[in-house]
């Protein structure tokens, strides 16, 4: 449904589309054999501004892309009985250095505007919207591949695509010969996070590729009214995998009472180091210079600092800790702990060992909640110099705040992050992650040589006595331990920089990613 591939092309939100955009780019690397389908945006996901209090805006504004070529390719779907005419456009592999790419636009005059209001917005609001994305990625993106003369197997990244399987049904009949052709990848570990519509809204719509809901129950083993995204993909495939070791077992045991479902390996997510990492930092590292790297460092914080006195008019020294929280602003990942207790917040900000805090990234458009956690984030940064509020987190702000952070704080509940890849392109430039054990980290963790990790809450306990523990230790971690060390022990706070950089490659590069999907996904024994 997304892919970040670059600056300029606005086909994605966030994390998944981050993923996306590396495995493509990894894939071009290393000259596998396939090609990527995803959805032309015409709004993107949206544009995040200011208005005129400081606070968020959300914009939408309608792109054009001159490097994306049109093949000639258009295919036609019916949505809600209506046919909808679905176009290739095609993004060759110099520009961007991906593998083949093709996105599919229904904005054209042919159709009429409800058709192609499809693709203005990347995560629409409405469910039949969503429904009808689902119809042109899955069953359209099929097609097109048809036209470009087949393929032999399909990867469903997230259930967004489901209805692949069903128009591999009406062409095979039979439920085996679609599942040797679909693998299926799960990046959500809670059950909430899994789509769920109604059946009958979804056979309507056209969901099913003009299966009846009585045959679509029967082959996806879905009786309820209730249809999941996420069991009935996993019905159809032949394998699939979580994103880290321990998103892996989270999702086996998640869907382990459904039956029918395809065996759960796991492939842990990574990132591009060559799209992601700063040349002459990883250049440092490698010839043993420390006042180099030390140098390098210092210089993207002063790039970074730009950017914070830009947009907020505030003055960032370089030889000050500086702490950067920023991803995707949703309630488990808890944006707002470190400043839980606003006075010892202020006084970690402003005390004799100083500290600078930067937040950046994007709410749903949707949601009123992350949007109030986002604005009141700038009403606290408000109170003191040495905190900041970043607006616009796409991949060139994120790449700026990993390159100037010291300190990459993630702290999601356990076990709910499927994975966290920002920490990974962090650690690629040297900023330090402070993190729960959540995700990719238990992978990665050396706790006091190339991270800090929270010690472990009780997950039997409630939510509130969790959110309490990991407040008190991160606090604790800070105060007692971090700040002290990058005053008072600067060659021990290079050897976990140090140590951050050269552990996080190649494990958790996407080379390697890639690599292990296609051995483990694309071409398993």
């Amino acid at each position: 449904m997304e892919f970040a591939i670059d600056q300029a092309l606005k086909t994605y939100s966030g994390g998944l589309g981050y993923l996306a955009g590396s495995h493509m780019k990894s894939a071009y690397a290393l000259k596998q054999n396939m090609i990527g389908i995803g959805m032309l945006w015409k709004e993107g996901y949206y544009d995040q501004l200011r208005d005129e209090n400081g606070y968020m805006r959300v914009h939408y504004q309608n792109r054009t892309y001159s490097f994306l070529e049109d093949t000639g390719i258009k295919v036609k779907v019916l949505v809600n009985g209506h046919d909808v005419h679905v176009k290739a456009m095609y993004l060759a592999p110099e520009i961007f250095s991906t593998v083949p790419m093709f996105f599919l636009t229904t904005d054209l005059p042919e159709n009429d505007f409800l058709a192609r209001s499809i693709v203005h917005r990347l995560y629409h609001p409405a469910d039949e919207a969503r429904i009808a994305q689902n119809i042109v990625l899955g069953i359209g993106g099929s097609k097109v591949i048809e036209e470009l003369g087949g393929v032999d197997l399909f990867h469903m990244n997230e259930a967004h695509s489901l209805p692949i399987a069903c128009h591999l049904y009406q062409k095979y009949q039979d439920v085996s010969e679609v599942q040797k052709r679909l693998v299926f990848t799960t990046h959500t570990p809670e059950k909430a996070g899994n789509s769920v519509r109604s059946i009958h809204l979804l056979t309507e719509m056209g969901f099913f590729n003009g299966i009846d809901a009585e045959t679509a129950r029967e082959i996806t083993q879905m009786y309820s009214d209730n249809f999941e995204y996420t069991p009935a993909a996993l019905r159809m495939a032949k394998i699939a995998n979580g994103v880290s070791k321990l998103h892996g077992k989270v999702a086996q045991e998640m869907w382990k009472s459904y039956s029918g479902v395809c065996p759960i390996t796991s492939i842990t997510n990574a990132q591009n180091q060559n799209y992601w990492q700063d040349k002459e930092l990883r250049a440092a590292l490698d010839a043993g210079d420390d006042k180099a790297l030390i140098k390098r460092k210092k210089l993207l914080k002063k790039e970074l600092f730009k950017i914070v006195a830009d947009q907020t008019g505030k003055i960032f020294k370089e030889d000050t800790l500086t702490i950067v929280w920023a991803r995707r602003f949703a309630e488990y990942k808890r944006a707002d702990m470190i400043a839980r207790d606003l006075e010892r917040f202020l006084d970690l900000l402003g005390g004799d060992q100083p500290v600078q805090m930067i937040w950046a990234g994007k709410p749903y458009p949707e949601d009123r909640g992350a949007i109030n956690m986002f604005n009141n984030m700038i009403t606290v940064s408000r109170m003191h110099p040495n905190a900041a509020v970043l607006t616009g987190y796409e991949l060139e702000l994120s790449a700026a705040l990993k390159k100037g952070a010291d300190i990459w704080l993630n702290n999601p509940r356990r076990p709910q992050e499927a994975s966290g890849t920002s920490g990974m392109t962090a650690a690629m430039n040297g900023a330090i992650n402070l993190s729960t054990n959540d995700g990719w980290i238990p992978e990665f963790a050396k706790n006091g040589k190339n991270c800090f990790v929270i010690p472990e809450a009780d997950l039997s306990t409630p939510i509130v006595e969790q959110d309490i523990h990991d407040y008190f230790h991160l606090l604790r971690m800070l105060e007692d331990e971090i700040v002290p060390m990058y005053y008072k022990k600067p060659k021990s706070w290079l050897k976990i920089v140090k140590g951050s950089i050269s552990d996080v490659t190649p494990q958790f590069d996407s080379d390697r990613m890639a690599h292990e999907y296609y051995v483990k996904l694309f071409n398993p024994n």
